[in-house]
């Protein structure tokens, strides 16, 4: 009697130094490692973010102020660098915000998460994240 059954594959700890680089990471989990990136990065921008909020509201004065940020620049960052970092806020409220939608749905739905799920849900975290953030770079930058 032979034995066909396949044999299975056997999974161990990742080595840091040798197997990271070539470890391939399905799509749902570099969406989750950008979704505590995103966290990390608004949680950091937290002090630019009151600034931009003081700054706009305070009185026509500041707020003259705040639109010139963006368009000559603010101290020592110039207007494009303004732009970038508000760029990089978005995007990563967008991709929090998206990503923690996904998580919510597949808590609620348990009995429906698979593989497939989990690769369709990450890709369209991806498409809608990085398509709105397109979307308001370009209103940011002036292009329409």
């Amino acid at each position: 009697m032979t034995d066909t059954t396949k044999k299975r594959p056997e999974f161990r700890n990742i080595n840091p130094l040798s197997d990271l680089t070539t470890y391939r990471l399905p799509l749902a989990g570099k969406l989750s490692i950008l979704h505590r990136v995103s966290g990390l990065v608004m949680f950091f921008l937290l002090p630019f973010v009151i600034w931009l909020l003081d700054t706009s509201i305070s009185s026509e004065f500041s707020y003259a102020r705040f639109t010139a940020a963006f368009n000559t620049g603010a101290g020592i960052f110039p207007g494009w660098f303004i732009k970038l970092a508000v760029l990089a806020l978005i995007w990563s409220y967008l991709h929090h915000f998206c990503a923690g939608l996904r998580h919510i749905w597949m808590d609620v739905s348990h009995k429906a998460v698979n593989k497939e799920f989990g690769k369709n849900s990450a890709l369209a975290c991806f498409v809608i994240s990085l398509a709105l953030t397109a979307i308001l770079g370009a209103k940011l930058f002036g292009l329409y």
